[in-house]
């Protein structure tokens, strides 16, 4: 089935990389594999703008570097700023200094890496999309002995990973499990390849979101078959969301530019002025019922950010915390910055760190926004842009940069898209 072939050294990189995100999980080298392969792409994509034409014929840029990936370049040097000002306000020490920057170096500079990469070396879709699909049909092998493996008596953990002493979030980064239990229901709950069960099923979402993309139907089936698996056996209520939305949503932004979906639109605003109040309970009721289902994890997180916000405003506001801070009881030992990517940034990095974020997410995702509604180019990573703003409501985003990197190259992929495109009608418009 496998009728793709990389055509560069470039290409082969990624296409190996996902093709083995399986065997890289087995020996706990994931959290290893991301950052290395981001700057050692990142600093091919450097030497080829700087050798230019004096480079490989199948390894020429595609164009100058977009606007929108040297936003995300200063933003997250910015981000590297307010990292190190937090740090002398809060007087953490020049060890904890350069931990916290290595950290940066493996999580918020990935941001900017692999767009840098996909916008400048002649890296196409079709290799990233049909090696997704690869990685789905390593998990569609594997589900059975997943499945199967509470009800057997095996163990949750098989093994945490030497690697870890490389350093890390925690252990859980260099782990390999069958599964793990719920605290709040003890039932199980897999995480497939991911740190824990809820990031599972945002990749799951994205694995969903490059399959649809996939011109062959077998490994499109493949593809969307496990990333289905993966957002139900997580059991995550944002992975559920994510489905629906990160896929439908971008296949129906080309109808505002169309005159009858207006009208239907009219239509149903008309019959909302009617039944507005019974609409409005039932999506209350839905959304207590959502937040209900998983009861004790809605409050240990609403009770996060919370204080995390509390703390932001009256101890750290322009450059945060400089690091995460142990939790109490009341959140179940989590640290304070954690589980929210926005308000962990306000309480860690404080307003101008939140910042350096924003800007540059919000550029991508108006150019993904605006492609989208044009055609069937802006789907994919509109889908992506999506489900990264739905993972930084739940998650924090530079912890798990490392497994979001096909999604990351294509946003690069994307932008050099649209420059060319941009440039290549300046030079039609007659003067």
């Amino acid at each position: 089935m496998t009728d793709i072939v990389p055509q560069n050294p470039a290409e082969r990189m990624v296409f190996k990389a996902l093709g083995w995100t399986w065997p890289f999980y087995f020996v706990g080298a994931l959290y290893v594999v991301g950052p290395v392969l981001a700057w050692l792409l990142g600093g091919l994509a450097a030497l080829v703008l700087y050798l230019g034409p004096a480079v490989r014929q199948d390894l020429r840029a595609r164009g100058p570097v977009p606007d929108v990936v040297v936003i995300w370049f200063l933003g997250m040097f910015v981000m590297l700023v307010a990292l190190w000002v937090g740090h002398i306000d809060w007087g953490l020490g020049l060890k904890q200094t350069i931990k916290s920057s290595i950290g940066w170096a493996k999580g918020w500079a990935l941001l900017a890496l692999f767009p840098l990469a996909g916008a400048v070396l002649p890296i196409r879709r079709e290799i990233l999309i049909r090696g997704q699909c690869i990685v789905g049909l390593w998990t569609l092998a594997l589900l059975p002995i997943l499945f199967i493996a509470p009800y057997a008596g095996l163990p949750e953990k098989i093994f945490t990973s030497p690697l870890k002493a490389i350093g890390g979030p925690g252990p859980e980064y260099f782990s390999v499990f069958f599964f793990t239990w719920d605290p709040g229901s003890w039932t199980p709950r897999w995480q497939f390849y991911a740190p824990w069960s809820p990031f599972a099923a945002l990749l799951g979402v994205l694995q969903v979101c490059f399959a649809l993309e996939e011109k062959n139907i077998r490994w499109r089936s493949i593809g969307i078959a496990a990333g289905v698996a993966m957002i139900l056996l997580s059991k995550s209520r944002m992975g559920l969301v994510g489905l629906v939305a990160c896929t439908v949503g971008p296949r129906l932004l080309p109808l505002i530019l169309r005159g009858w979906a207006w009208s239907v639109l009219a239509g149903f605003t008309a019959l909302l002025a009617v039944a507005g109040t019974v609409v409005l309970q039932a999506l209350q009721d839905g959304v207590a019922a959502f937040k209900g289902a998983r009861a004790d994890s809605t409050r240990v997180r609403e009770t996060l950010q919370r204080i995390a916000g509390e703390r932001w405003q009256n101890e750290a506001f322009w450059f945060g915390h400089g690091t995460v801070q142990p939790g109490a009881h009341i959140v179940e030992y989590m640290p304070i910055g954690s589980h929210h990517t926005w308000w962990g940034l306000l309480f860690v990095k404080g307003l101008v760190g939140m910042l350096a974020l924003l800007v540059p997410l919000v550029w991508q995702t108006a150019l993904a926004l605006m492609d989208a509604a044009r055609g069937p180019r802006g789907r994919l990573p509109l889908s992506i842009m999506m489900t990264i703003v739905l993972l930084s409501f739940g998650e924090n985003l530079e912890i798990e940069a490392y497994m979001l990197w096909p999604g990351l190259i294509i946003l690069g992929i994307h932008a050099s898209e649209l420059k060319t495109e941009m440039l290549e009608g300046a030079v039609v418009q007659p003067a």
